[in-house]
């Protein structure tokens, strides 16, 4: 394992950095631009490119360009093939500076520092699918025999960097999470609205996450089984390696493609029997939506009751430390505990006549007190009944729209029923609909296990349709067509069959209708 120079990073915590940090900058802009080597001229001319405008002070520079060569940040060039006047002018543009190897090392270390600093992490499902994408790719290259090796190079590398993509930016999104999970003291309406738009997007996010781990995870199996070795050969070859150096480059590139392929296979499909990381990111998100929901719910508590009881209790009591007499501290008490006016003082005897005048309350007869007055504090209040609405014409129309749906969906069923085992392929076109329907059937029984046949079987929720999948050998892909673009899938040998008549079903909904 490589050690990190002790000096490597002193440019950016020295009293000169912002300066160090700017002829590094400059350099690196340089390189992008092919330039390897500049003089002392052409770095000042171009600090104030990179953001320093700050005047130098005499030789300042000069200084500055010892010490990073000191730290073996730069190297210093002389350049004898030019031509100079004066000595003054050989003097100073004799001397050429380039960027070690240390150097960009360093300038690229801060850089990813504050473009890490910068970036929030995210969870994105159009990563998931891009790499089953580009796995679908590397499988159909490995089928062709005649496909070019850069192209398969190509297609591996855009793999690789959608995964480091999704381990990065989950990384980070984690870290994130549980900082805002453990954020109490920040400001409650900025909290909430943010805790809430989390919320939001976790869900989003797991949402058919098992879908699109269970494609990547079968697509991962179909490039092993065309052979992983044979991958890494060919992109080799397509790599098109720089000869340059001592050492050759391809075992270390190969050793780099190995571990990257491990790391794909920790996500999805780990050899150790643990448990896919892909599957902790889902438990991980389904707990932060727990936690974040009841934080919410403890916010709208908050916002809901002004004050707390312990509160209330605490102000009480600095009253009653500072009554001035005891006379004070019974009138307090009163008004804090004693009880509430009653809610029926109003009421009358429904004939107050027979009541003799001079009689006590307490010996007089009792006002009826109804319910709702007891508990709700509001007096009942009777008028004419609601007139009773008549709902014939709706029944008739829902009955009739149910009806239409249930003889739009048996139609539907009887286009896509089968008559015995069929190829996905030879589908080739359909209603969009019908493919959304067939996709959704075709995903239900992938999911179930494997019967005694070696196939598997889904059902619909009414149970009126059956479908039985089996993959095929020759690990040909089926392609069908709809209005809204083209399906690509591995093929599956497919048999649909309508198990009950779709009338009797829409016959009984639309007498529930009636």
């Amino acid at each position: 394992m490589h050690r990190v120079p002790p000096e490597m990073f002193r440019f950016a915590t020295e009293q000169n950095a912002d300066l160090y940090t700017a002829v590094l900058r400059v350099f690196g802009e340089a390189n992008e631009r092919l330039e390897t080597t500049l003089g002392p001229d052409g770095i000042e001319e171009r600090l104030g490119s990179v953001g320093l405008f700050r005047a130098l002070g005499p030789d300042e520079l000069g200084r500055a360009l010892s010490q990073l060569g000191k730290w073996q940040l730069l190297d210093v060039i002389q350049n004898h093939g030019a031509d100079y006047s004066t000595a003054a002018e050989y003097e100073r543009g004799n001397l050429q500076y380039s960027l070690t190897r240390r150097g960009e090392a360093a300038f690229a270390g801060v850089q990813h520092a504050l473009a890490v600093l910068a970036s929030t992490g995210a969870l994105q499902t159009a990563v998931l699918d891009a790499i089953a994408d580009r796995l679908d790719a590397l499988y159909a290259l490995l089928l062709d025999e005649t496909s070019s090796d850069r192209r398969l190079f190509t297609t591996l590398s855009e793999l690789e960097n959608h995964l480091e993509a999704l381990r990065a930016n989950t990384k980070q999104f984690n870290g994130e999470l549980q900082r805002l999970l453990r954020a109490e003291n920040a400001d409650l309406d900025t909290f909430h609205e943010v805790k809430r738009a989390t919320v939001t997007y976790l869900q989003e996010f797991v949402t058919d996450l098992d879908h699109r781990s269970r494609a990547i995870l079968d697509a991962v199996r179909r490039v092993e089984s065309q052979g992983v070795e044979v991958l890494r050969a060919r992109a080799l070859r397509g790599a098109e390696l720089s000869p340059m150096g001592t050492d050759d480059p391809s075992v270390a590139w190969l050793e780099h493609r190995r571990l990257r392929w491990e790391g794909l296979r920790l996500w999805f499909d780990p050899d150790d029997g643990s448990r896919p990381r892909v599957e902790q990111l889902h438990t991980v998100a389904r707990r932060a939506i727990v936690a974040l929901l009841a934080t919410l719910e403890r916010i709208g508590e908050s916002r809901r009751r002004s004050s707390s009881a312990a509160r209330d209790f605490r102000v009480l009591a600095r009253a009653f430390s500072a009554a001035a007499a005891e006379n004070d501290l019974h009138r307090l008490w009163g008004a804090a505990f004693g009880l509430t006016p009653a809610r029926h003082a109003h009421l009358r005897h429904p004939d107050p006549e027979l009541i003799p005048t001079g009689v006590s309350w307490a010996d007089a007869p009792s006002v009826e007190v109804s319910t709702l007055l007891r508990r709700g504090g509001r007096a009942e209040r009777f008028s004419r009944p609601g007139r009773v609405r008549d709902v014939t014409a709706i029944r008739r129309e829902r009955a009739e729209q149910a009806r239409r749906e249930r003889a739009d969906l048996e139609a539907g069923w009887e286009r896509l029923r089968t008559d015995g085992p069929l190829r996905l392929s030879a589908l080739r076109q359909l209603d969009h609909e019908a493919l959304a329907r067939l996709l959704d059937l075709l995903g239900h029984a992938l999911d179930g296990e494997l019967d005694s046949s070696g196939a598997r079987r889904a059902t619909t929720a009414d149970g009126r349709v059956e479908i039985v999948a089996r993959p095929t050998d020759d690990g040909q892909l089926a392609v069908i067509r709809t209005s809204h673009g083209v399906l690509v899938a591995p093929d599956h040998l497919v048999v649909i069959t309508l198990v009950g008549r779709f009338t009797r079903a829409a016959g009984a909904a639309a007498e529930a209708g009636r």
